[in-house]
């Protein structure tokens, strides 16, 4: 298989994930909320959803006890993916906090930000996601539950 048909695979297998993620309303999947001038699309699936060679290609540590945060943010108007800076972090139901590192995906026009996140069972998160695009600032907040598959 030439390069250009392996990067091709592997964009095309990413893509297709992630319009199933946003565009399936399963369980835990696609989420968004406004804020002011921002589209915020969010979710939290376990890593084991994402096949070996997906995980592979985007440097996914797949794992039971591990959940992937996706993060899209667009222009509220025109839908236009943007490309901001984001830090955050979550935290369990006993105030114990972990850092979410994210990690900036650009596939054609679309910019997704993944972290990935170690769970356990049942545990219900509260997520605090800081959202910075020059001196613009907007704080994105929820709370989920995840199971281990």
């Amino acid at each position: 298989m030439t390069l250009f048909a392996q990067r091709f695979c592997r964009a095309f297998s990413f893509i297709t994930i992630v319009f199933v993620l946003f565009n399936v309303r399963l369980a835990h999947a696609e989420q968004k909320q406004i804020l002011d001038d921002y589209e915020v699309h969010y979710m939290v699936v376990n890593s084991t959803f994402f096949t070996p060679e997906v995980a592979r290609n985007y440097g996914l540590v797949r794992s039971r006890y591990n959940a992937l945060v996706n993060i899209a943010v667009l222009d509220k108007d025109s839908k236009k993916a943007l490309d901001v800076a984001l830090s955050g972090k979550a935290t369990n139901l006993i105030g114990t906090a972990k850092e979410l590192k994210f990690r900036k995906v650009k596939e054609g026009d679309s910019i997704y930000y993944l972290a990935t996140l170690a769970v356990n069972d049942a545990e219900t998160y509260r997520f605090v996601i800081n959202i910075q695009s020059g001196n613009d600032s907007k704080q994105l907040k929820f709370q989920q539950k995840i199971y281990l598959d």
